[in-house]
């Protein structure tokens, strides 16, 4: 049987802007640096950062000091907006975001896959890197 889960991209991509999100006011961050410490590889990694670089949350600095650093405060950021970054909607259904379906307005289950999708967005929502890196260094520290 087949599970109901986020993607191990969104999954990754979270772990990966956390530790951004941790070192915030410091210098930036190698992928290496992150792929190890998330044992994530480096080649995933680059793909995972590139939406997130398009959206405007992280940004490169070249050279020997080099790396990823966040452009946005991770007070900003919210777990929906790393998810919808990489992954795109949320919606269980295409229903829910667009009307492709022809049965779409006599659908009794398409208010709940609404409803369910609402209730995700609002809960993703309500996560901000600042929280997750908070809670993030807190078990850095009990290890």
């Amino acid at each position: 049987m087949r599970k109901l889960q986020l993607s191990t991209k969104v999954r990754y991509a979270a772990r990966a802007m956390i530790e951004l999100a941790l070192s915030y006011d410091s210098q930036p961050v190698q992928l290496n640096d992150i792929a190890c410490k998330q044992d994530i590889s480096v080649k995933y990694l680059e793909q995972i950062m590139a939406p997130l670089r398009a959206r405007g949350y992280v940004r490169t600095q070249k050279g020997s000091r080099g790396g990823y650093h966040m452009a946005v405060k991770p007070e900003a950021i919210t777990l929906y907006d790393i998810v919808e970054s990489v992954e795109g909607s949320i919606a269980l259904v295409a229903c829910v975001d667009d009307e492709l379906c022809e049965r779409w307005d006599r659908c009794v289950t398409r208010s709940v896959w609404s409803r369910v999708k609402e209730a995700m967005k609002n809960e993703l929502q309500s996560q901000t890197l600042a929280e997750l890196a908070k809670e993030q260094e807190e078990l850095y520290h009990q290890s």
